[in-house]
């Protein structure tokens, strides 16, 4: 089987920046050496990253410890998913994420501000609402942000999306904390919205399916609009009513959506038992599911659309705790595709998939994937659910020509960055959507308390260096290579 060195990988990445695909040349983040295995443990924990290039750098934009230092008792920790306004007045500005804890909460932090005690604010008080397991972030197609908990089970009264409808102007303590309970009760991980403006998202369960939730008002220009009607469906592969547990093969093939509700949100004759009375009439997503035969996939976590060249668009899932023979030591999770034009389910990669920093199966090296990320030219990232300093890595799936499979000569997963917080996990990359070189991700529930938000900075090659590179390596001259430049941020190391 085709391997490919990790010196080719860079210099491969420089061709394609050369042949002047408009994708590709978005972003530094994928011109990188595949780092052969995890980070020890660090001794620095502001700056825990090992990373698979000289020219990303990291800085710690916000921690726990300062934040409960100014206001006592106002960050509960375990900071989980990350996203942007992506859209509006001073969009780009502000990175929410939610607190997944007993006590859950919401805080926001301002790239502009400069000042480090006060760019991170809490703008859900830890407990407001008897939120839980914060989880889910996005910012949605009308401008708002939504949160959801990771919460849900028998006899369960959580399982809830929420809006915080005045996300980029609260105060501290006072985001309008709303209520979506159109949409049915699960354990809430990623959510996600495709070119029509549905929603998507999962149930996070051994067992969970994906839903699609269809507002009657799609162009809504308010959260209170586009979830004052709509209906939901659950994913149904083949047959359905399958689960792939920890031990058998990936349920892909043509798929169908089933409607669990009626256009007002309310159960259908097929899932009128699955209402239940959880602070208002409610829907148990899980149980629904169930009711029509809905396909149960693994631990299913995040989502992550793809825009492809065709004008289809590929849903991405990840299901963390699938396996092929229930031995976690040679590789466990899979990443899928989903066609949202045809339907089709496709497996993407698994430990079966060429770990392009040896050459090999990535195996063993591959574990828990949790989180999807995707960068400014289209790159997936899977983040690991493992433990820092050990084994928790950050993989990028090189798809060289974004078709949505790993099948091509040269393609596979690889490491590009490793975690060495001891204690800790990965959560919520995100990467700047107005800065192609900027990305963040959070440490959370470290050993010493103190989660963190890291940025991640990808810097140009000098020129000099990028022909010496090119002349040495491909025998090219007289090439000029041309990065966009990203809009300025206050935060500085």
């Amino acid at each position: 089987m085709f391997s490919r060195k990790p010196l080719q990988i860079m210099l491969s990445a420089a061709l394609v920046m050369i042949a002047g695909g408009a994708e590709s040349a978005d972003t530094l983040f994928d011109n990188f050496t595949p780092l052969t295995a995890s980070a020890s443990p660090t001794t620095t924990p502001s700056t825990p990253i090992t990373f698979s290039s000289p020219v990303f750098s990291q800085v710690t934009i916000a921690d726990r410890a300062t934040q409960n230092a100014l206001m006592p008792a106002s960050n509960s920790g375990n900071w989980d998913m990350i996203t942007a306004n992506e859209t509006g007045p001073d969009a780009g500005r502000f990175l929410f994420m939610p607190f997944e804890t007993s006590a859950g909460g919401v805080q926001r932090i301002d790239l502009w501000d400069a000042n480090y005690n006060t760019r991170t604010v809490t703008i859900v008080a830890p407990g407001t609402q008897g939120f839980v397991a914060g989880d889910a972030s996005r910012w949605t197609p009308w401008g708002g942000y939504l949160t959801a908990e990771e919460s849900w089970g028998t006899g369960s009264s959580r399982g809830r999306l929420f809006e915080i409808a005045n996300s980029t102007t609260a105060g501290a303590n006072s985001g309008n904390f709303v209520q979506r309970n159109i949409v049915p009760r699960v354990s809430h991980e990623g959510l996600a919205f495709d070119s029509q403006k549905s929603m998507y998202f999962i149930d996070e369960l051994n067992g969970g399916s994906l839903y699609k939730y269809v507002s009657a008002n799609p162009n809504a220009t308010s959260g209170d609009a586009y979830f004052s009607n709509g209906q939901t469906f659950v994913l149904k592969v083949g047959a359905g009513g399958q689960f792939e547990g920890n031990n058998g093969p990936a349920i892909t093939g043509a798929s169908s959506w089933v409607a669990i509700t009626d256009v007002d949100g309310l159960p259908t004759v097929d899932t009128v038992t699955a209402l239940v009375n959880a602070s208002g009439p409610a829907i148990d997503g899980r149980k629904a599911a169930d009711l029509v035969g809905g396909t149960g996939y693994n631990r299913p976590e995040d989502l992550e659309i793809q825009n492809l060249a065709s004008g289809d668009q590929l849903l991405y899932f990840a299901t963390t705790d699938s396996d092929t023979n229930a031995n976690t030591a040679d590789g466990r999770s899979r990443v899928y595709t989903l066609n949202l034009t045809d339907g089709s389910v496709n497996l993407f990669a698994d430990s079966s998939t060429i770990d392009l920093g040896t050459g090999l199966a990535a195996g063993g090296g591959l574990r828990n994937a949790d989180n999807l990320a995707i960068d400014a030219a289209g790159n997936i990232y899977f983040i690991e659910d493992r433990d820092g300093g050990v084994d928790d890595d950050i993989w990028i799936a090189v798809d060289m020509n974004h078709d949505g499979d790993l099948g091509d000569a040269g393609e596979g997963i690889a490491r590009w960055a490793s975690n060495g917080t001891p204690g800790s996990e990965f959560t919520g990359l995100y990467f700047d959507r107005f800065d192609p070189n900027k990305a963040y991700v959070n440490i959370q529930h470290p050993a010493d308390g103190v989660d963190r938000t890291i940025m991640i900075t990808a810097a140009p090659v000098p020129e000099a260096e990028t022909y010496a590179m090119m002349l040495a390596g491909l025998g090219l001259v007289g090439l000029r290579l041309r990065r966009k430049s990203g809009n300025a941020r206050a935060i500085v190391a």
